[in-house]
C-alpha cells in the first residue's frame, strides 16, 4: 500500500486565545487541563495511525526547538521526524505545496499526504483512524479528500461543506464550500443535514495534489520549487529539517489551500465524521473542556467567589476574588489580564491586533520566553533596566553575541556556568558573577547535567530584545551574510 505521511501544519498566532496564545508561543503549545499541549495530542494521534514511520511538520523556524521539546516528551522514538521550517508565514497553500514536493521526492508520487492542523483537539481516536482509512480509499481513486465534521449546533465561527453525490460508502463529492454563515443561515444548515463543518484536515495522493495545484493555482508550485532549490537541508540520526530560503519564499503567494485549490477543483470529496473534534478557536471552546460547578462557573487556580454565575476564570498563579459577576471570561497571565463577555470571545482577536499595531511586546512575547538553550523570565523592567531569570538546559549554550546599547551583569543562582567574556574564558559557580560591557562578545554555556539558573541584570539606554548581534550559534540562528 502507498506510504502514509502525516503532515502537521503548525502556523498562525491564535489571536482569539490571547493572552495565553501569542506569536512567539502560539496556540498549539497551549497546555490543556491534562497537562498536554494541542501539538502533543496531534503528534500522538498521527504517530498512532497504522503503518506510520515518518512524520513531517511544517512550522516556523522560531518555534522549531520548542516543537522538538514537545515531541520528545511524547516519547514516539520509533517515528522519524522531518521538518520544513518557514522563515515567516505565507498561509496554508505554500506550506502544503512545499510538503507535497518534498514527500513526492522522498517517498514517491503515490504517497498519501495527511494534512493535520497542529491546534485541533480530537477525542475519539478510533473514529479518527477509521475516517483516515476511508479518506485513503477515496484518495486512491483520484480525489482530494477533506474531513467534514457533522455539526452539533448552528455554529457561525466555522466554514461549511455542502455534500454532493455519494461516492460509495466512504464519502461524498463536495458540492461547494461555504464561508462562515450568519446565525439564521447556520440554523438552516443544521436542519438541512447536508452541511458539514470544514475541519481543515485533508488526505491526498501527492501526484493528484501536485497536478491539481498545477491546474488551478499555477503560481504556487513554481514558487515553491524555486524556493526548495535554494533551501538548506540539515540531517541527523532520526531528524531532518529543511530551512526554506527567506528571499525566495517571500515570492510565494500568500493564499490558503481552500482559496487556491479546494474551492476550484472538481475532484474534492468529503468524509463525514464524528470525532469529538474542536478547533479550540476561542475561550468559549476552551471552557467547554472542563466541568462547571453548581453556579455554572469553571475556574482554574485559586478563586473566592460571591454571587458569581456562568463565568470562566483561568488564573493559575494569582488569587482571584469575584463579586456579583455573570457571563464573563477572565484570563490572567503574569503580564496581561483579559476580561471579556462570554458571548464575545471571538472578538478577543481585536485586542491582539491592536497590540500588534501599537508594537506592544504583549502581542508577541510572554514574560517567560522559550529559547533553544532553555528559557528566560522577565522579573522586572523599567526605563534603562531589565531583570531576568535565565534557566539553561544541561549542555545548553547561548549564542556568542554582543549588545550595542546595554551592559549585562550575570549572577549564578545554581549550577555551573562556563563563560566567555571578551577574550576571557572562565567558570562561575553559585553566588559568583561577571560584568559584560556594551559591545563585548560573550557567551554562556551549561557544561553540567543539571540546569543552570542565572540572574541577568541589563542596564543601558535601550534594553529591547532586538539589541543582539549573534556572532556564532550552535542552533543555527546567525544570519547568513
Amino acid at each position: 500500500m502507498s506510504p502514509l505521511i502525516p503532515c502537521i501544519i503548525a502556523g498562525g498566532a491564535g489571536t482569539r486565545l490571547w493572552p495565553v496564545s501569542r506569536e512567539a508561543l502560539p496556540k498549539p503549545f497551549m497546555r490543556l487541563p491534562d497537562g498536554e499541549s494541542l501539538l502533543q495530542k496531534t503528534f500522538q494521534r498521527a504517530c498512532a495511525l497504522p503503518g506510520v514511520s515518518q512524520l513531517l511538520t511544517v512550522t516556523n523556524r522560531e518555534v522549531f526547538f520548542r516543537t522538538l521539546d514537545d515531541y520528545r516528551q511524547s516519547r514516539q522514538s520509533d517515528v522519524a521526524l522531518d521538518f520544513i521550517l518557514e522563515p515567516f508565514g505565507r498561509n496554508t497553500a505554500p506550506a502544503i505545496a512545499a510538503a507535497a514536493l518534498q514527500v513526492a521526492q522522498r517517498y514517491g508520487n503515490d504517497a498519501h499526504l495527511l494534512v493535520l492542523p497542529a491546534d485541533h483537539l480530537i477525542t475519539d481516536t478510533a473514529a479518527f483512524q477509521h475516517a483516515v482509512e476511508r479518506a485513503r480509499a477515496l484518495a486512491d481513486q483520484g480525489w482530494l479528500v477533506t474531513f467534514g465534521i457533522q455539526p452539533t449546533r448552528a455554529e457561525t465561527g466555522f466554514g461549511y461543506i455542502e455534500q454532493g453525490a455519494a461516492l460509495g460508502d466512504n464519502g461524498f463529492a463536495v458540492a461547494r464550500f461555504v464561508e462562515k454563515p450568519a446565525a439564521a443561515t447556520a440554523q438552516q444548515y443544521l436542519a438541512d443535514g447536508r452541511y458539514l463543518w470544514n475541519s481543515g484536515m485533508f488526505c491526498m495522493r501527492v501526484d493528484t495534489l501536485l497536478q491539481e495545484l498545477d491546474d488551478h493555482a499555477p503560481q504556487v508550485l513554481p514558487a515553491l520549487s524555486h524556493c526548495l532549490a535554494h533551501s538548506q537541508v540539515f540531517a541527523g540520526q532520526q531528524q531532518r529539517h529543511l530551512e526554506l530560503d527567506s528571499q525566495t519564499f517571500a515570492l510565494a503567494p500568500d493564499i490558503s489551500i481552500d482559496y487556491a485549490l479546494m474551492e476550484r477543483s472538481k475532484k474534492v470529496a468529503v468524509v463525514p465524521c464524528q470525532l469529538g473534534w474542536s478547533d479550540i478557536g476561542s475561550w468559549q471552546a476552551v471552557r467547554e473542556l472542563s466541568e462547571a460547578d453548581a453556579n455554572g462557573n469553571q475556574c482554574t487556580g485559586q478563586s473566592v467567589l460571591h454571587d458569581v454565575h456562568d463565568c470562566y476564570i483561568d488564573s493559575p498563579t494569582r488569587l482571584v476574588g469575584g463579586v456579583g459577576l455573570k457571563d464573563l471570561v477572565i484570563i490572567d497571565t503574569p503580564d496581561a489580564l483579559l476580561v471579556a463577555h462570554a458571548g464575545r470571545t471571538q472578538d478577543v482577536k481585536y485586542i491582539a491586533q491592536a497590540l500588534k499595531q501599537q508594537g506592544h511586546d504583549a502581542y508577541r512575547l510572554h514574560r517567560s520566553v522559550t529559547r533553544p538553550w532553555g528559557s528566560y523570565t522577565v522579573l522586572e523592567e523599567g526605563p534603562g533596566f531589565k531583570l531576568k531569570r535565565l534557566v539553561v538546559k544541561p549542555q545548553g549554550a547561548l549564542s556568542l553575541q554582543l549588545h550595542r546599547h546595554r551592559s549585562e551583569h550575570w549572577i549564578v543562582v545554581s549550577g555551573t556556568a562556563q563563560v566567555t567574556n571578551g577574550d576571557q574564558h572562565f567558570v562561575l559557580v553559585r553566588n559568583e558573577s561577571t560584568f559584560i560591557k556594551p559591545g563585548r562578545p560573550h557567551r554562556l554555556v551549561n557544561p553540567a547535567d543539571v540546569e543552570l539558573v542565572m540572574i541577568e541584570v541589563q542596564c543601558g539606554e535601550y534594553v529591547g530584545e532586538d539589541d543582539i548581534v549573534r556572532l556564532n550559534d550552535v542552533y543555527g540562528r546567525t544570519e547568513t551574510p
